[in-house]
């Protein structure tokens, strides 16, 4: 295939989306839509390359293909691990490293996708910390050049059935896309299967002009028709709409339509073909490599972005950083002569190899904790201590509690006896409620959300949460409410929750901008009102009393600063870690005056406050070792060490 300046133009267009939208730039909704660009092209390029060498030749050279892909793919690829390692070893905290290491060595091994698929949503908040998150396309990618050589090599004899099976195959894809959405819209937009008719609208644009000799000049309209579904998609598409599904079609169509009709002389293709947008387009590959690198770590090193330079700086570094790429890495390893098979294989390999043990040595280590010192240590420890294990939750299928999840404590395969619901609060002491359970030897069951006042008669609606977050707390709630009635065998319930969000609207100190706004009841007749619902239901009703928030601290912020040199004043440290009953008295009135009025009555309010204050003030830190992972939630350490406060009910839930 010849070269066509329009592709490196539109290429530019794709990979500046991307970049935009990471960096924050308003207007650009869809920008995420770039990738499914590069899909069309990639699949088109490739599959013009594989059929020509199919129909000139009969057969396809995979060893040929596999040098092509890793000269064109995996220097830059390298540069750009190495170079984000070294970074992360200074800006990273253990946990965050270890992640990266499990990131780094999905990358090196196609399975990016995968990965992220198992931990998060693109989309959601966590997604925005991980430094190869970036790298799931390129497994796409690279999953689909293992596929497509294959396939036509198992079907090479007949091009009628090759082109009849990737028509078959795209609309199975398609259709599995718009399908899955909705209901698993992770996997909708990660996984190779359900993004593979976008690489097929490629191919099956190249078997076309082979086919037909075409030149790729038709109408104008076409372009312009072209243009506007691309653009359109990067202003217009949104996620929370669901993404891919049907709404990938348009930038998708928009591709093809640009390729389709690229070598017609209009205004559309002048523009794409002129001098800037090729030369993007050139890089593109080296951006989208190293753009997200160094929007993460330079985020996380400097606790986020202030204003609009901030950010405009860092892309300007990323474009310097994709030039260098280009001009030092790509270029000479592209243009270079052809080296023999076994010296691409060997080096690459190697390369590889070097990676999955750099990647293996942060993941083994723990994210080498040792880099800092014992004063750092504290607070990175309390980074780290809040992931627990969930292995026994599932949705339910059927019985009352279908279609929440649930999650199991105490003994397996036993009855409940308690119920506990609660948000993310109730997730912080989960390890200490689950201890608890085992050692008492009570089943119990869990049922937590985060941000989802465990209430009746609530709708909620929180700045932030997505609308779709909201809608599945406010019916999580009503469905747990009608299941309440067929659970004879729970005795007893308790309800944690950060009741002074709820009652005042706002979240504290460092999260104050987090607005959160209750419908249908006020918090107080909400909260009254539950308990008189509860206490006629169960023998006993328990309401934990908020854990006292510590407004300024975060284990993350406080450990970075730490490291970096930018906290070094022990009373500036104080100030951070503590805060003063007193203060949080006008704080936490409005939250707890219901369950008070009706303590000792209807209900019993546990207090985890003396175990976490003296009789001035609350810490964050306890005999050296820390309570909180941030302002309000705390860590496993705190919440193994607080277990015994629920003693009454487990203890009380015995036969």
């Amino acid at each position: 295939m010849t070269y066509r300046r329009e592709i490196d133009g539109l290429r530019s267009i794709a990979v500046m989306s991307v970049v935009l939208y990471h960096f924050g730039l308003p207007g650009l909704s869809g920008g995420f839509v770039g990738v499914d660009i590069f899909f069309v092209i990639s699949g088109f390029l490739i599959g013009g390359i594989l059929w020509g060498e199919f129909i000139n030749t009969g057969h396809l050279s995979l060893k040929r293909f596999y040098i092509r892909r890793i000269r064109r793919l995996a220097p830059a690829y390298v540069a750009m691990a190495v170079v984000s390692f070294a970074a992360a070893w200074v800006v990273l905290l253990p946990f965050e490293f270890r992640e990266f290491g499990k990131g780094l060595i999905a990358a090196t091994l196609y399975l990016a996708n995968v990965l992220f698929y198992r931990q998060s949503g693109y989309f959601d908040t966590g997604a925005e910390d991980k430094v190869f998150l970036h790298t799931w396309s390129l497994s796409v990618e690279e999953q689909f050049y293992i596929v497509l050589p294959v396939l036509l090599l198992l079907l090479a004899r007949n091009r009628s059935l090759v082109i009849a099976v990737l028509g078959g195959l795209f609309m199975a894809s398609l259709t599995a896309s718009i399908v899955a959405t909705p209901s698993n819209p992770t996997a909708a937009f990660y996984l190779f299967q359900y993004r593979a008719w976008e690489l097929l609208a490629g191919v099956l644009l190249a078997i076309y002009g082979h086919q037909t000799t075409s030149h790729w000049r038709f109408h104008g309209a076409l372009s312009w028709g072209g243009i506007a579904l691309v653009l359109g998609s990067v202003v217009f598409i949104s996620a929370d709409r669901g993404f891919p599904g049907y709404q990938a079609l348009f930038p998708v169509a928009g591709t093809v339509l640009i390729l389709l009709n690229g070598r017609d002389d209009n205004l559309i293709n002048r523009l794409l073909s002129a001098r800037i947008p090729v030369a993007i387009g050139l890089i593109s590959y080296s951006l989208y490599l190293w753009h997200w690198p160094v929007l993460v770590l330079s985020r996380s090193y400097f606790d986020g972005y202030h204003g609009v330079v901030e950010p405009a700086f860092w892309v300007t570094v990323s474009l310097l950083l994709a030039t260098l790429s280009w001009r030092f890495v790509e270029r000479p390893f592209r243009g270079a002569a052809m080296p023999s098979a076994r010296a691409v294989f060997s080096t690459a390999g190697l390369a590889s190899f070097m990676l999955l043990a750099l990647g293996s040595g942060v993941y083994l280590t723990q994210g080498a904790p040792t880099r800092f010192d014992p004063q750092v240590r504290v607070h990175i420890n309390a980074s780290a201590d809040f992931l627990q294990d969930f292995s026994r939750c599932k949705i339910a299928a059927s019985g009352p509690f279908a279609g929440l999840e649930t999650c199991p404590i105490g003994p397996e395969n036993a009855t409940p006896e308690v119920l506990i619901w609660g948000d993310s609060h109730l997730r912080a002491f989960y390890e200490g409620i689950a201890q608890l359970a085992r050692e008492t030897d009570v089943p119990a069951l869990v049922i937590w959300h985060a941000g989802c006042p465990p209430l009746f008669g609530v709708q909620k609606r929180e700045t932030a949460a997505t609308p779709a977050e909201d809608a599945a707390c406010n019916a999580a709630n009503i469905t747990l409410q009608s299941a309440l009635t067929d659970t004879p065998d729970i005795k007893r319930i308790l309800l944690v929750g950060r009741w002074s969000y709820y009652a005042q609207g706002s979240g504290y100190g460092i999260d104050s901008a987090n607005e959160i706004t209750l419908s249908g009841q006020d918090f107080a007749t909400a909260a009254t009102a539950t308990i008189n619902n509860l206490s006629r239901r169960f023998d006993e009703v328990f309401v934990l009393r908020q854990a006292p928030e510590i407004p300024q601290y975060d284990s993350r912020v406080v450990a970075r600063r730490l490291a970096h040199g930018d906290l070094t004043e022990a009373g500036a440290l104080a100030e951070i870690t503590t805060v003063l009953r007193a203060d949080l008295q006008a704080r936490v009135a409005l939250g707890e005056a219901p369950f008070r009025a009706l303590d000792g009555k209807n209900m019993t309010f546990l207090d985890p406050w003396p175990m976490l204050c003296d009789t001035t003030q609350c810490s964050a830190i306890q005999d050296g070792q820390g309570m909180y992972f941030d302002n309000n939630h705390i860590t496993n350490t705190a919440a193994r060490r607080l277990r015994g406060l629920f003693l009454p009910i487990f203890e009380g839930a015995k036969p």
